[in-house]
């Protein structure tokens, strides 16, 4: 008999929801076959199962929120004839684990052997001056919610954490809200209520943290998309012959972007307590819209990259992201995003920035307007852009030039192949 637990997921992520059971009591199972799927705060991952034979039961139902390490199901011996015990036995077959077990993993997992011995503070991803300032606050790392997505502690957080009133007592994890009883509306029918999934709710908390932890601040420009549209028409078959993959206006963006972060360094960099990381390196995210909210996985490198790999990647992480095949690794890290609400209609907004990172760019719909060429009106092909910031990191002139120079090559786009 082996027991199925939840395998480690990440140094960040503790916990997940049972998104799916793939196989039922009864039914057979394969070494090295997927037993269920989990949905965290990140990602889904299927958890297989490490030996062959029966599903006898399972110790969790989909929707249940289960930790690492936690018995789910129990698989034994047999032909698929075996029938699923009651589910008031459950929990007594769970208590005591053996040490024969053949417990669940997942491909690839990603686990420190070494932080197995430690205490769950050990454990949390955290910078050194914020461990230092927690050390001594006498605040447990594993109880701070931070504002990076990855889930690393910062200075800032701690701060914040130690400023919270202190609670009448601890608590082992933040419990949502309770919803509140069904009204008469939704008993007649005429409202549905509908719990967030897990990545949904995550999502709202981030967005929540950034706009309360920032001063973040949004300007604008407009771009002409004449040149970029025309070359493109130009080249799109040629460059579909040649590397297998469209060219899409996201390459234009994605180089013109790196150029910017080049000239303007501090867009590209990450405020840490009372220190500002400039990072040399180039790793953009791209916002990706998904059935269960936006995942933003990374396209590593692009000052590296030419159009044809960034489109390639771009196509990939995408395909990635709507199959829920994304893994940590691609959306860990990152140092600008770029998001595209055009792809919806949008014809303007205020994106909000992307955990730690210090600036995102905005793009929106193309809008054909009518724009003053010399003396003459001419209708283009018009977008406006925004680039949202945060202040404490990033001055006006700064914010206001890197959108400036992504404008300018932008509408003259051979200045990009010198950038190249």
């Amino acid at each position: 008999m082996a027991e199925i637990k939840v395998p480690e997921l990440a140094e960040s992520i503790t916990e997940g929801t049972i998104a799916q059971w793939l196989k039922q009591p009864g039914e057979t199972v394969e070494k090295g076959e997927f037993i269920v799927e989990l949905e965290t705060d990140k990602v889904n991952v299927e958890v297989i199962s490490e030996e062959a034979g029966v599903v006898q039961e399972h110790l969790a139902q989909e929707g249940d929120t289960v930790e690492v390490g936690q018995v789910i199901a129990i698989v034994g011996e047999g032909s698929g004839e075996a029938a699923a015990p009651k589910a008031e036995e459950a929990p007594q077959k769970s208590e005591e684990p053996t040490k024969t077990e053949a417990p669940a993993t997942m491909e690839p997992v990603e686990k420190d052997v070494a932080a197995e011995d430690q205490s769950s503070s050990d454990r949390t991803i955290a910078s050194p001056a914020a461990r230092k300032l927690a050390r001594e606050k006498g605040i447990d790392l594993a109880a701070i919610s931070p504002v990076d997505p990855m889930g690393r502690v910062r200075v800032q957080d701690v701060e914040a954490h130690g400023s919270k009133p202190a609670a009448s007592a601890p608590a082992a994890k933040t419990e949502a809200p309770k919803a509140s009883a069904p009204s008469s509306d939704e008993e007649s029918g005429r409202i549905v209520r509908e719990k967030m999934t897990r990545r949904r709710q995550t999502i709202a908390k981030r967005l929540l943290e950034v706009k309360q932890s920032t001063a973040m601040l949004t300007t604008f420009n407009e771009i002409d998309m004449t040149n970029v549209m025309a070359l493109r028409s130009r080249k799109k078959d040629q460059f579909l012959k040649n590397n297998d993959v469209k060219l899409g206006f996201m390459s234009f963006f994605t180089k013109a972007v790196t150029a910017a972060l080049k000239k303007y360094p501090y867009v590209n960099a990450e405020l840490d307590g009372t220190d500002v990381l400039l990072k040399q390196f180039y790793d953009v995210g791209i916002a990706v819209s998904t059935e269960e909210g936006l995942v933003v996985p990374i396209v590593r490198d692009t000052d590296k990259k030419n159009f044809a790999e960034i489109e390639a990647t771009i196509g990939d992480l995408a395909k990635k992201a709507r199959d829920k095949k994304l893994s940590i690794a691609d959306m860990s890290g990152g140092s600008f995003t770029i998001t595209n609400g055009g792809v919806f209609g949008s014809l303007m907004s205020t994106p909000i920035l992307n955990g730690t990172q210090v600036g995102i760019l905005g793009m929106h719909t193309i809008q054909k307007r009518p724009v003053a060429i010399g003396d003459e009106i001419q209708i283009r092909p018009m977008m406006y852009v925004a680039l949202s910031y945060d202040h404490r990191v990033i001055d006006g002139s700064d914010s206001v030039g890197f959108l400036k120079m992504v404008k300018d090559m932008i509408e003259n786009p051979e200045d990009l192949l010198l950038e190249s």
